[in-house]
């Protein structure tokens, strides 16, 4: 496995060094967006973390020197949506070569809930420049190779993890003579630090209360400190009621979302409100390895709260760590090469609700001009990051409120397509009823698990407003709890969602069906649209950050392995 580490330089003929002589492994570490990282954790969202170290090689590149071969280096940019590229790693210079092997790897963090596309473009650089560092050379002084993209996803998703990617002429140029630019290969492997992760079980004694008629109702948060020193949630306990002395379910942190053992975290112990204003009862602020030498002393730590003007109160309160292990867990991308796959499913609201269809005011209005409605949009930027993940794209589509789709479709075109059609094809009823679509999603789910397939179920369910079988939603949930089933509500629309966050278990309780069973996990992530729509971050990052987890708590619960690629 992968170490983030690189191997010695060999020399002679074709060996690898960098412009200035020197090799070096060094890797750049591609940045997060702060913003989306507190937007996604302030409320429980927490995305998959993943180290990927990127390798690079070459086949039967142009020749573009006259007395040797080229001397080629690979440059590596992220690509936004908009087109824009910004520069994120050079390799070093590979000497005389047309099928060169470079030593410097590009390490960056995998985003399952983002499109990360990467553009690699090689140059041949002059000798006149090699004796510069390689980020000091001006790429236009050099001759261009050949260029390829691709998004990160069709990497990792490879069951070798890795890519051979046709090298073409840079875009906007004109034809060239020469139509063979050679193949670049990409490998990934992923890090050693991205599968440790740690166990911990917390428990506290003599905590304050902050109820008038009962004791409190206390639950843990654990954050991370970044760089400009705001605290970002990253993990947390279930909330125990009327508990004085808790202790809770073991907590599991990897290394790499926390930074390193040696990491300040703040682990903050709150008392649950129903209103979401939750009484801070005491904090600590505490790393990794702090919290190892606790367990190993069986001593607690009194918590503290603050005054005011920098001052701590401390309390008589205390923290105790009954139990930390550290484990090497099977990842999400260990289970995607050995032949794991998600299935993406639709289902969308066509109630009277949302309004006349053929009235721009409605939620369901196919503007001419091409702007997409929410319906679209929620489609669109889903099926971008899943499409990867599902090999054969045959995606079941239904509608609710009318029976406009009934099938699988092919594709995201495919389901916009039927969309539309449906649209003007059918008459927007009623009632809101969720209870049959999860029902449907969960038969083809429990089929697909009897016939031993090796497919995880992702069902999006695009609604604009409050369901009518609220307790044979939970049903129908507390039973697809034990299938390998996710679920994604979209909220459009200005109506109340508060319906959605009961089904929504980040929140509050597991979710109980009417004999009183209790979901054996969380399996619904909900977003209203109008709560990110004019933010930084999609839909798609805060439905998918947690996809992951969910993902992975159902294989740990029936001790699924991910067998070798």
């Amino acid at each position: 496995m992968g170490n983030c580490f690189s191997e010695d330089v060999s020399s002679g003929p074709g060996a690898t060094a960098s412009v200035s002589g020197t090799a070096s492994s060094s890797s750049a570490l591609a940045t997060t967006n702060d913003a989306v990282d507190y937007y996604l954790k302030s409320r429980g969202y927490n995305g998959l973390f993943s180290q990927i170290e990127l390798s690079f090689s070459a086949t039967n590149l142009r020749d573009r020197d006259v007395l040797s071969k080229s001397d080629p280096m690979v440059v590596v940019y992220k690509k936004e949506k908009d087109e824009t590229l910004s520069e994120v790693f050079r390799t070093e210079v590979v000497l005389n070569s047309l099928a060169p092997k470079w030593i410097k790897k590009f390490t960056l963090a995998y985003h399952f809930e983002t499109v990360q596309t990467l553009l690699f473009r090689l140059y041949d650089v002059d000798t006149q420049y090699q004796n510069s560092r390689e980020e000091m050379l001006k790429l236009d002084d050099q001759q261009f190779l050949g260029e390829a993209t691709c998004a990160l996803s069709e990497i990792v998703t490879k069951s070798t993890r890795t890519i051979t990617l046709e090298l073409k002429r840079k875009e906007g140029f004109a034809a060239q003579t020469h139509p063979q630019h050679g193949k670049l290969i990409i490998h990934a492997e992923e890090c050693l630090a991205s599968k440790i992760t740690t166990e911990i079980v917390f428990r506290c004694s003599s905590l304050e209360s902050k109820d008038l008629f009962s004791k409190s109702d206390p639950f843990l948060v654990v954050s991370k400190i970044v760089e400009h020193g705001t605290p970002i949630p990253v993990s947390k306990t279930e909330v125990l009621k009327n508990n004085l002395n808790p202790i809770w379910k073991p907590l599991f942190l990897s290394v790499q979302q926390v930074g390193s053992k040696d990491s300040p975290l703040i682990i903050e112990c709150s008392d649950f409100n129903s209103n979401g204003k939750h009484s801070l009862i005491g904090k600590v602020q505490k790393s990794l390895a702090d919290l190892e030498k606790l367990h190993l002393a069986g001593q607690g730590i009194n918590l503290s709260l603050p005054t005011g003007a920098g001052q701590n109160k401390v309390l008589k309160s205390q923290l105790f760590v009954e139990k930390f292990t550290e484990t090497v867990q099977h990842t999400f991308l260990e289970y995607l090469a050995s032949g794991f796959e998600l299935s993406f499913m639709v289902a969308i609201d066509f109630t009277a609700s949302n309004g006349n269809p053929r009235l721009p005011d409605s939620l369901h209005y196919v503007d001419p001009s091409g702007h997409l409605n929410a319906y679209q949009r929620a489609i669109v930027e889903l099926g971008e990051v899943l499409q990867f993940y599902d090999s054969d794209k045959r995606f079941p589509a239904w509608g609710f409120g009318a029976r406009p789709i009934d099938g699988p479709v092919d594709g995201i075109q495919g389901i916009l397509t039927s969309y539309t059609s449906a649209l003007f094809n059918v008459s927007l009823a009623g009632p809101t009823l969720f209870g049959p679509v999860i029902n449907s999603a969960a038969m083809i789910a429990s089929q697909s698990l009897a016939q031993g397939s090796r497919r995880y179920y992702v069902l999006l369910i695009i609604t604009d407003g409050v369901i009518t079988d609220l307790q044979e939603t939970k049903d129908a949930l507390v039973s697809a709890s034990d299938l390998p089933l996710s679920i994604l509500i979209v909220g459009v629309g200005g109506a109340d969602f508060k319906e959605m966050e009961i089904l929504d278990a980040d929140r509050g309780d597991r979710l109980e069906s009417s004999t009183g069973r209790l979901a054996s996990r969380d399996i619904v992530q909900f977003v209203a649209l109008r709560d990110v729509q004019h933010g930084e971050i999609s839909v798609v990052q805060a439905l998918l950050a947690e996809l992951p987890s969910q993902f992975l708590t159902y294989m740990r619960i029936r001790n699924m392995k991910p067998g070798p690629p």
